[in-house]
């Protein structure tokens, strides 16, 4: 099958009546774990028909248990959730699972030469108006596309954990990807109800991770040096940073901090002591056995016998009525958005 890139065909009806997407009515999710699940989950409550591809003999039972469990948070956004699986369907070919879809949205493990080899597969196997998405958490689209023949096809489509509930997806253009490519999966993913940013710049990691991870460094080094346990540091991010954050951002937060004159006054009264008094302090710790073992003691001790299923779910309540109280729940009927 070619792979030279054509226009997407014409909008058919869509089962559940979403006009946005209607050109996109088939996916194929390469890697059944847990964003795959998340997506699929994601794509059938909105009327997408899905293909998962994934070498596990057990695929199947753990895609539909998985799918059991996030059920409930969909249906809490207000998704259809009846018959969700009707839609669904396993092909352990790869080159079989891509070749009558729309979309094919990869989610395959984190090894650059592991990826370059799917991809390779799915261009010579996915039709040429298919939308071809990595859901990559830190490689960047150019180095996946060198071993492409037509490197403009492929973006990063990178959403924040778990997809069917967060509304961030990270869309990260490689160096000759289309800039029409770059607006189809904009379109698309707002279409589903996701708050896509198209990033400027490739960097590695992106920007949410690198954020959390910069973040998860300094809350690693407070609580290795005994200065709080891991229960306190998560009730101090969640009674403050985190709801402001949720609201405003950082920099949003500190123009208010900044008083009438906004951010230049808190640079010039604040910011410039924090450069030099606190970011040099910040800790830089590493993974020894000593780090970990008090990680996994205080990480017992606080989360309990609570099975993660079980942790999801409560955090999954929260997330939802977060969202709720700031307008960030999908409209099911218009595939977008509300915003506060």
């Amino acid at each position: 099958m070619t792979s030279t890139p054509a226009p997407a065909p014409a909008a058919t009806p869509g089962r559940d009546g979403t006009a946005a997407l209607d050109s996109y009515r088939r996916a194929a999710i390469i890697g059944g774990g847990v964003i795959g699940i998340s997506w699929a989950g994601l794509f059938l409550a909105r009327g997408i028909d899905v293909v998962i591809n994934d070498p596990r003999p057990d695929i199947e039972d753990l895609v539909r248990a998985g799918l059991d469990e996030i059920t409930p948070a969909l249906a809490a956004l207000g998704l259809p959730t009846d018959h969700l699986t009707d839609g669904l369907r396993f092909e352990a070919d790869l080159a079989t699972a891509v070749a009558d879809v729309d979309i094919v949205q990869e989610n395959g493990p984190e090894r650059l030469e592991l990826k370059q080899q799917i991809w390779g597969t799915i261009e010579r196997s996915a039709p040429a108006h298919a939308l071809l998405a990595t859901s990559t958490s830190s490689i960047p689209a150019t180095a996946i596309a060198e071993a492409l023949r037509h490197p403009e096809r492929l973006v990063v489509g990178h959403p924040f954990n778990p997809p069917h509930l967060v509304p961030l997806v990270e869309i990260v253009p490689g160096r000759q990807t289309s800039p029409a490519v770059v607006e189809r999966a904009r379109a698309f993913y707002a279409a589903l109800g996701k708050r896509p940013q198209v990033l400027r710049k490739e960097i590695p990691g992106f920007v949410a991770n690198r954020l959390q991870s910069a973040l998860f460094r300094e809350a690693v080094s407070l609580v290795a040096q005994g200065v709080v346990t891991e229960q306190e540091l998560d009730d101090i991010v969640t009674a403050s940073i985190g709801l402001r954050w949720a609201v405003g951002g950082p920099f949003r937060t500190f123009h208010l901090g900044g008083g009438p004159e906004g951010l230049p006054h808190f640079i010039e009264h604040l910011g410039r002591a924090m450069a030099t008094d606190m970011w040099p302090a910040l800790g830089n710790p590493t993974f020894d056995d000593t780090t970990v073992a008090t990680l996994v003691s205080q990480a017992r001790e606080a989360f309990g016998d609570d099975t993660v299923a079980q942790l999801a779910a409560v955090r999954d309540r929260a997330q939802i009525a977060l969202m709720r109280a700031l307008g960030e729940t999908p409209d099911a009927n218009s595939g977008s958005a509300e915003r506060a």
